[in-house]
């Protein structure tokens, strides 16, 4: 029999000095258990505490400033969605994972929590003793920790990067870098900005107007779609398509969510919808959604996943630059992995033009910094210049 984790907060060891944080948060001891045993096992976390509820959590975090917490959804005493800003305000860094079984209900309460801060969602199998559901949950659990909890070393400011020299017939384009002490803006003079890894190279805009934009996220992504999505509402006259990596309960929560947010017509993708001028086509879970040609029809496969995901970014992106070309405006987002660089990498093959969110306003940077430094991105923006820099694009007037 498993035994109950100790509620007791757990002080690293020399060795653990450099291990991501991690604060659990289950009302069931067994359940608990099982999650301490799976981190205490990975070689780059640490278990800082274990705790019984939202209250109970909020205290905890006080005491351990844990760099992930674990959170439930429903326990006694203080739920998890009334716990996450409390804890966010006991301890700013955290990032919250939210982990509940994925029911209807639960799917609403995670979208709230994620509204409230919570980085993202790991749907609990009904029992996590064993089988291949168990270990699909600690698989997603233990890698969705590592990403969120991995330390970044600082961001280059914007005013101490470093301009390499340029190179003939190579237009300027847009550079913008997010700071802690706010967002500082401004216009190139050459194709390249410098950050912690090295040079990343900037492309040309197409000078053709977008017909379509296409949207890929995941980690963090809820958040920054409501953002971006609200941004580009009031004059969006083109079909907006969006890949966000989640279960097929929640892309329709999402969906309802843009919806309420913008007041655009936002709904999942249903196989053999036309695509609308201002609507915004929401890939549905555990589908791959691409289109057919320009303006549709959409179509929906549960072929393989690919980056390990369904829906994935990479074949809708394809899917858009077959049938756009030049035409076409993808945007990546923030989210972990590599999904959407070989999309967009076919997008900037056909004369289209591609914007990633920067490091800074990322909750994970890997799917926009795996796309920036392929140097297949004409920007990089913090996040709350996306949603402008689209419409500057798309050549709508600025609100």
């Amino acid at each position: 029999m498993i035994k109950p984790a100790a509620t007791a907060a757990k002080a690293p060891s020399v060795k653990d000095a450099s291990a991501i944080k991690v604060l659990v948060v289950d009302d069931s001891a067994v359940i608990r258990g099982i999650v301490v045993r799976w981190i205490e096992s990975a070689p780059d976390m640490v278990v800082v505490g274990a705790a019984v509820n939202g209250q109970d959590a909020v205290e905890r975090a006080k005491a351990t400033k844990p760099d992930v917490v674990v959170l439930d959804i429903e326990m006694p005493v203080m739920d998890g969605v009334t716990a996450v800003p409390l804890i966010l305000g006991a301890c700013p860094h955290a990032k919250i994972i939210m982990a509940s079984t994925l029911t209807r209900r639960n799917a609403e309460i995670s979208m709230k929590a994620l509204a409230l801060g919570a980085a993202d969602y790991v749907p609990k199998p009904t029992s996590i003793g064993g089988g291949e559901a168990a270990e699909e949950f600690r698989r997603e659990l233990l890698s969705r920790v590592s990403a969120l909890g991995r330390k970044r070393p600082s961001m280059l400011r914007a005013t101490d990067a470093t301009v390499a020299p340029s190179k003939p017939n190579r237009a300027a384009v847009p550079v913008a870098s997010s700071t802690s002490s706010g967002t500082i803006s401004a216009v190139s003079a050459q194709p390249y900005i410098l950050n912690k890894d090295g040079l990343i190279q900037l492309r040309k805009v197409s000078l053709i107007p977008p017909q379509i934009v296409a949207i890929g996220s995941s980690t963090g992504g809820p958040q920054a779609l409501l953002q971006v999505v609200q941004a580009i509402a009031a004059h969006i006259t083109v079909p907006v398509l969006i890949t966000q990596h989640m279960p097929a309960t929640f892309t329709a929560i999402l969906a309802e969510s843009l919806s309420r947010a913008s007041g655009l017509k936002c709904v999942e993708g249903v196989a053999g919808m036309k695509l609308e001028p201002g609507y915004v086509y929401v890939a549905p879970g555990d589908y791959h959604m691409t289109i057919k040609g320009r303006g549709g029809p959409i179509e929906l496969s549960q072929g393989a996943p690919e980056n390990f995901c369904r829906p994935a970014v990479d074949p809708l992106f394809r899917s858009v630059a077959a049938a756009y070309g030049a035409s076409a405006l993808a945007v990546v987002l923030t989210g972990m992995g590599s999904d959407g660089r070989e999309g967009a990498r076919a997008i900037t093959a056909a004369g289209g033009t591609v914007l990633v969110q920067d490091e800074a306003s990322s909750v994970v940077w890997g799917m926009p910094g795996a796309v920036a430094q392929a140097g297949l991105a004409s920007a990089v923006l913090p996040l709350q210049s996306v949603g402008t820099e689209i419409r500057k694009i798309l050549g709508l007037k600025s609100r």
